[in-house]
């Protein structure tokens, strides 16, 4: 994420978070970084769907799709870049390791992430099987691709 703050930094945009799985790792990650107070403007940990719900995820597209969905993440993204007010959102959902006894659809460790870019209106959407037998290892993966893409983006 050194470089991830660093461009950000030098382009004068700020992003925000709305993570489930990965726990706040990814805002974590960010804010490990020195001069990261410039560049971040909001995390939420959105575990239990009703927080989701409360951070303006539709929860019409929660019981349509499932909470483990790329419109889900959708959601996640956009909302909490216009919360935020921040340049890029990122939205995090997935199944990290087990099953979850209160949303049982969605696939297991298949992980689904949005990042809004609000500037232009437009989403960068991919997902990711977490194979790793560890919940660290897992979270780990998706923070390395989430740096990636955002390099590929801001």
């Amino acid at each position: 994420m050194d470089e991830v703050v660093r461009v950000l930094t030098e382009k004068h945009k700020t992003i925000a978070t709305m993570e489930s799985c990965t726990g706040g790792g990814v805002v974590n990650a960010i804010t490990n970084i020195e001069g990261a107070s410039e560049v971040l403007k909001f995390s939420a940990v959105t575990y239990a769907n009703e927080f989701k719900i409360k951070m303006g995820v539709d929860s019409q597209v929660i019981e349509k799709y499932s909470v483990y969905s790329m419109e889900t993440a959708i959601e996640m993204s956009t909302n909490i870049a216009k919360f935020a007010n921040a340049n890029y959102g990122i939205g995090i959902t997935g199944k990290l390791n087990r099953v979850d006894r209160f949303n049982n659809a969605g696939a297991d460790n298949q992980i689904f992430i949005s990042i809004y870019d609000c500037d232009n209106n437009q989403y960068y959407n991919f997902d990711l099987l977490a194979t790793k037998k560890d919940r660290k290892e897992n979270k780990d993966l998706i923070i390395t691709e989430i740096a990636k893409k955002l390099l590929t983006i801001i």
